[in-house]
């Protein structure tokens, strides 16, 4: 006696985009508050984010279609389905999330004739980003969120939303959060934002001069080494940047920053000596010096000489770029007169 099995027929890309909206619209307050009712829609929403991350990524054997992922992607922004997967994070388990990680990626990069269609959606709905800036103040999908977000940065008009938006402060909070992984993550999306799109970081630190280093100057002065370690690593990273030269010279004109700098030199860290040294240095070397600058200079002069000719990149390397630098501007120093 033989039995025939007949194949499921595999989910077109309506029925995936109509049955992963269905099972997350199933994640409401009644269902949430219920224990058995809650683990049953999960399970739900876990086999339908499993079957779009086949659809979009294929399956080991075989390659993704093109035209099916393309029709998923216009489904999802049609139905508005993008909007309730980032507003159902907090209720999803790491399974699904880790799934809709890898899917967002995917989503986003995606192209229907030469338009991104989900990066368009976000563009309508540039509120999905404010709540994953949002979301850092929740550890259990912080992590996540961040790693959506940088996605999202990668493309230049999210990048310069979130820069230009209320939120992007938060991130002075989150880069100091107490736990280390949801804190470096923060910094992590927080670089991506100074540095990934030149042209609109320049425009954004031009238009937020005073209130943008009010706030990074906290950082920089912070009694959290990994904070102070990482923001003067950063503040060089897109200060020394062509596209913020104006930036740079608006700031190495203001004896404040001069003073902090001055006082990063004495830190207890030989790593963050040498790069406060890396912006010192600019200071210093501007041809138009203002007198309040060559002032703190000429009062501190012994004591910055004493401190560079002591200044190496220890463990006996011998870096002779960082030694003509020092040489120079410890002369520079020497010759400034008021």
């Amino acid at each position: 006696m033989s039995f025939f099995f007949k194949a499921s027929r595999p989910k077109t890309p309506q029925e995936v985009a109509k049955a992963i909206k269905e099972s997350l619209m199933a994640l409401d307050t009644k269902t949430v508050a219920e224990v058995k009712a809650l683990e049953k829609a999960l399970e739900e929403v876990e086999k339908n984010f499993a079957t779009m991350r086949t659809m979009l990524s294929g399956d080991g054997e075989s390659e993704p279609n093109m035209d099916q992922i393309s029709q998923l992607v216009e489904e999802l922004c049609k139905e508005d389905v993008l909007t309730l997967m980032i507003h159902k994070l907090p209720t999803l388990g790491w399974e699904a999330r880790k799934d809709l990680v890898h899917c967002w990626t995917i989503l986003l990069k995606h192209k229907v004739d030469d338009n991104h269609c989900c990066v368009e959606y976000v563009e309508q709905h540039l509120e999905l980003l404010d709540y994953l800036v949002i979301c850092y103040d929740n550890k259990e999908i912080a992590l996540t969120c961040g790693t959506m977000l940088r996605e999202c940065i990668k493309f230049q008009s999210l990048a310069k939303y979130i820069l230009e938006s209320a939120t992007f402060v938060l991130f002075f909070k989150f880069v100091e959060l107490p736990t280390f992984d949801v804190a470096s993550d923060a910094f992590s999306t927080f670089k991506d934002l100074l540095t990934k799109h030149g042209n609109v970081v320049s425009q954004f630190l031009t238009a937020h001069y005073d209130e943008f280093f009010d706030l990074y100057e906290r950082l920089l002065t912070s009694s959290n080494y990994v904070t102070r370690r990482q923001s003067l690593k950063l503040l060089s990273d897109f200060l020394l940047e062509a596209p913020n030269s104006q930036v740079m010279r608006r700031y190495i004109l203001e004896v404040r920053y001069l003073k902090v700098m001055m006082t990063l030199l004495t830190d207890s860290s030989k790593n963050i000596q040498l790069s406060a040294f890396h912006i010192f240095k600019v200071f210093v070397a501007n041809p138009n010096k203002p007198q309040d600058v060559k002032l703190i200079l000429v009062k501190n002069r012994e004591k910055l000489v004493a401190l560079l000719q002591n200044l190496s990149p220890g463990k006996g390397a011998e870096d002779e770029q960082f030694e003509e630098e020092k040489e120079f501007i410890i002369k520079e120093i020497e010759k400034i007169s008021v």
